[in-house]
């Protein structure tokens, strides 16, 4: 899923497992029907820290349009609360206008800038949710 959904910065198999069996870590999953992964959310959580971090959040280029990614996002929003975190944070490219656009529309707001920060040589934003 991460080499069909983007260009760099992918997430390993071995991170993979590594994250789901992680207590500071979550990994979300959308499927059809338990059947087919149509994405997943990979969060983190620091302990002893307020804030959740939305490190990666994977769509396949075909399930795309569908709701997946909102689905997704708030589940992780659900997820961070439960846990008991006073906000959610992200990095997205600053070039991925259609992420940047569902972020905003879910509450979320820009606090920052990393220039250069993606291995390809990309600026990120950095985005923040108050949870509370």
């Amino acid at each position: 899923m991460e080499q069909r959904s983007f260009s760099s910065d992918l997430l390993s198999r071995a991170q993979y497992r590594r994250h789901l069996d992680s207590d500071s870590a979550l990994v979300l999953v959308a499927s059809d029907g338990h059947q087919h992964v149509l994405g997943a959310a990979v969060l983190f959580f620091r302990k002893g820290s307020g804030v959740a971090r939305l490190y990666s959040l994977a769509t396949l280029p075909e399930a795309r349009g569908r709701g997946i990614a909102a689905a997704l996002l708030e589940a992780a929003v659900t997820a961070a609360r439960r846990r008991g975190c006073r906000a959610l944070r992200l990095e997205v490219r600053s070039g991925n206008s259609a992420a940047i656009g569902l972020y905003e529309r879910r509450g979320f707001h820009r606090i920052g800038h990393h220039p250069g920060y993606y291995e390809d040589g990309e600026d990120a934003w950095r985005y923040e949710k108050p949870l509370d």
